[in-house]
């Protein structure tokens, strides 16, 4: 097969790994994918506008390897179960390609660097490469019935946030939601459970410190980066 091109970056609030969502349409945070100026061609574009989401493909860029393993080891299970690569969103698979369905808030289509997508609720780090998009078709790509297999549901294990007033005024207002939406899910690896760690997370230009004791996430610092 030919090699496959980099279309586009995601920019998002998440220079590392740590933090992100950890599924996609999760928190309502918005991020940007622009693309490269081979792609920046308002007609590959045209009819997008109709539609209110959008699968992306992806490349987990900072997972690549020239090994695969046939299983691997689940954060949320605790690091030590072991489970089939295929069953599982794991980055280390035999090609690390990612998929993310996310809300398409607009498109800007006279921007400097135009056509831009403006999306929300992406589960994808910052400067990710995109190898294309598609729209989601609800008729097709949504099942209300199906099972969700080990993987935790909607609402399971979410965290309480305690966000000290003057931490929280730090954060531009647009952000908040979201940033606490994603707290909520437990950054953390869930092997880790020592409720004196404090852990740093970076997001959108600062570095916030938490420690999570119980079912209690308490932001202790943000400093700006």
């Amino acid at each position: 097969m030919p090699n496959m091109k980099i279309i586009a970056r995601v920019h998002s609030d998440f220079p590392e790994k740590f933090g992100i969502p950890r599924q996609s349409g999760l928190t309502d945070l918005p991020s940007v994918i622009i693309f490269e100026p081979e792609y920046r061609v308002k007609e590959a574009f045209r009819g997008l506008e109709l539609y209110s989401h959008i699968w992306i493909l992806w490349e987990f860029s900072e997972a690549a390897q020239k090994d695969w393993s046939p299983t691997v080891r689940p954060p949320k299970l605790g690091g030590n179960t072991r489970k089939g690569v295929f069953s599982t969103r794991s980055p280390y698979r035999p090609n690390p390609i990612g998929l993310s369905a996310v809300r398409l808030n607009r498109i800007e289509f006279d921007a400097e660097k135009g056509p831009v997508l403006h999306i929300s609720g992406a589960d994808i780090m910052d400067n990710t490469p995109v190898f294309d998009i598609k729209p989601y078709l609800p008729y097709a790509d949504s099942y209300p019935d199906a099972k969700g297999g080990f993987a935790l549901q909607n609402k399971e294990g979410l965290l309480k946030v305690s966000f000290p007033e003057p931490l929280l005024e730090m954060i531009p207002r647009d952000k908040r939601e979201g940033l606490i939406s994603a707290l909520s899910q437990d950054p953390r690896p869930a092997y880790q459970d020592d409720p004196e760690r404090v852990y740093t997370m970076s997001f959108g230009g600062f570095e916030i410190s938490f420690k999570v004791k119980e079912e209690t996430l308490e932001i202790i610092d943000i400093c700006i980066r």
